[in-house]
């Protein structure tokens, strides 16, 4: 065993987080003992460890000193991925989210594997799917890459889509222009945009169409050159909708589609575009699947374990027999070993 004295330096307590919530992940993920005194921080454990912790704080006081401040939900989820990547430190990820963030607000910064992954998915492929449950930041990182992209020159327009389908997409019975009524449809990525950049800036890029919302149906027909296209909740996409959209790149385009499967809003979910994607393009060149779990959300912490408990239930719901009227109309036993209920004459 190996044990290092880290020296204490004015201003490095943001880094022990809310209630030394970080020093426990590194004890945790690092496999070390840390004792926190007064003057010194005391690291018991292998050599290695105990010197990427080291690391971890010389990176983050180098930081802090040149006037990077890091709050606590950004720099838990980086201690996440560093703890995880031994190749990974502090430093690079902050560099590697500056480049990726000129001219955005907001750093654009995975705070998860899963998350590091998505990203990465998005730079190197034309077309990303990015699966999960709410609060996995799958919705919000594709849009702060397209905006990134924008800013960057590398796309010359941003598209919005989102099926529509609590409208059944018949949106001419709606009042308003087209924009007034995809509007609460296409809410999430509003605010994703708005808290990326200037409110004056988004909706000057809204006005002059640099930024085009618009329901999946408005899509049949168009090739979609020279831009960052994004279609969120895509589970709600039927087989027809699904291979419309994706044939609707062009040069220069990059697609990223987003859904949860556990949330389909169709009669048939079994119909579900994202669902037939799957296993239609898997194995495409060109085309990345990214998969999150419950341990991806980073929203408030009870997120997490709401999903999982949804995630909990729905399993048990499962293993239990039909209620008496769904297993008679289903011509299904009761319970084991039982007979179903006579078909009415």
């Amino acid at each position: 065993m190996n044990k290092k004295v880290i020296e204490i330096t004015p201003g490095i307590e943001p880094l022990y987080g809310t209630r030394d919530e970080n020093l426990r992940l590194m004890e945790d993920g690092l496999h070390v003992a840390i004792d926190l005194r007064s003057d010194a921080i005391h690291v018991t454990g292998e050599q290695a460890a105990t010197e990427r912790v080291a690391g971890i704080f010389t990176d983050f006081d180098a930081l802090r000193k040149s006037g990077v401040n890091l709050h606590n939900g950004e720099l838990n989820g980086m201690l996440k991925l560093v703890i995880a990547d031994p190749a990974v430190t502090l430093r690079s990820l902050v560099e590697t989210g500056k480049q990726r963030s000129a001219g955005v607000k907001r750093m654009v910064q995975p705070r998860s594997p899963n998350q590091r992954k998505y990203v990465e998915a998005i730079e190197q492929s034309d077309m990303t799917f990015g699966l999960g449950p709410a609060g996995t930041g799958k919705t919000y990182l594709a849009v702060a890459m397209a905006v990134s992209a924008l800013v960057a020159k590398k796309v010359s327009r941003i598209i919005l889509v989102r099926p529509a389908v609590e409208a059944g997409e018949r949106l001419g019975f709606l009042p308003g222009s087209l924009q007034e009524k995809v509007d609460p449809y296409l809410r999430p990525l509003y605010d994703a945009l708005y808290d990326l950049l200037d409110p004056m800036k988004v909706d000057k890029l809204l006005e002059s169409n640099v930024i085009e919302v618009a329901p999946l149906a408005f899509m049949r027909g168009r090739t979609l050159s020279d831009a960052f296209i994004i279609m969120d909740e895509a589970q709600n996409t039927t087989n027809e909708q699904m291979k419309m959209f994706v044939t609707r790149l062009g040069n220069n385009s990059k697609a990223v589609i987003t859904g949860d499967l556990t949330q389909i809003d169709l009669p048939n979910p079994k119909k579900s575009g994202l669902l037939e994607a799957l296993h239609v393009l898997d194995g495409v060149e060109g085309i990345r699947f990214c998969h999150f779990e419950d341990v991806d959300v980073v929203r408030h912490h009870l997120v997490q374990r709401i999903v999982r408990a949804y995630d909990s239930y729905g399993k048990a719901q499962q293993q239990l027999p039909l209620p008496i009227g769904e297993a008679a109309l289903a011509g299904a036993p009761l319970v084991a070993g039982s007979k179903p209920l006579p078909k009415p004459q």
